[in-house]
């Protein structure tokens, strides 16, 4: 028996179960510090983006989308998939900020890396601060986007909203915790290229 947190976590065998567009569900058999194997169901994943666009008067841009899984529109930050061949987190960033609510940003940092729910997917959203803000026209892309609603709230009041629990989505409630933490001069963002360690790849290599 090792000593605790030093055992290293193998993985015996892995099957695919299902690989869909944006995410895959493969079974893995882990070696456990005892000797013995357990099952662990991994759902992996793009990775994802999304921005805290933060104007001058100190509002941050929310939009109400539908999310099918919980049934119901969600507050939530600007957000999407690292999906584009080749493209950067921080591109995709840019990209998502322009097709869904038509703004740019001449000032960009990482604010926080959000673990969807670690412990059974491998996403992991980079929220990024975007600031120096000006209108661009909007790319709607499908009938999704077309769909949303988009509305500027204080940042104090989208702090007021995460702890209310009007806020849910867990890389808006970071980003808008993180965002309102910067401003008040408690924590520094990072550049925007920073390291990005736990960023997902396992589901990325899998695409043409």
């Amino acid at each position: 028996m090792t000593e605790p947190g030093t055992h290293e976590f193998t993985v015996a065998s892995t099957r695919d179960v299902h690989i869909g567009r944006v995410v895959g569900l493969r079974v893995d058999d882990v070696v456990m510090p005892g000797g013995g194997t357990a099952r662990r169901e991994v759902v992996e994943h793009l990775g994802a983006v999304a921005v805290v666009a933060l104007d001058s008067g100190g509002a941050v841009t929310l939009i109400h989308q539908y999310r099918h899984p919980l049934g119901r529109r969600l507050w939530e930050l600007p957000a999407g998939l690292i999906d584009k061949a080749g493209e950067d987190p921080v591109g995709a960033a840019k990209r998502e900020l322009v097709e869904e609510v038509g703004l740019s940003a001449g000032r960009w940092e990482t604010l926080v890396d959000v673990a969807a729910s670690p412990g059974f997917t491998d996403e992991v959203v980079r929220v990024y601060l975007a600031r120096e803000l000006s209108e661009v026209d909007r790319e709607i892309l499908g009938e999704e986007e077309a769909d949303l609603v988009m509305r500027k709230f204080p940042l104090d009041e989208a702090v007021r909203m995460a702890l209310a629990g009007e806020l849910v989505n867990g890389a808006t409630v970071g980003g808008v915790l993180a965002a309102h933490t910067v401003l008040s001069g408690a924590a520094s963002t990072r550049p925007s290229d920073a390291p990005w360690e736990d960023r997902p790849t396992k589901f990325a290599s899998r695409r043409p």
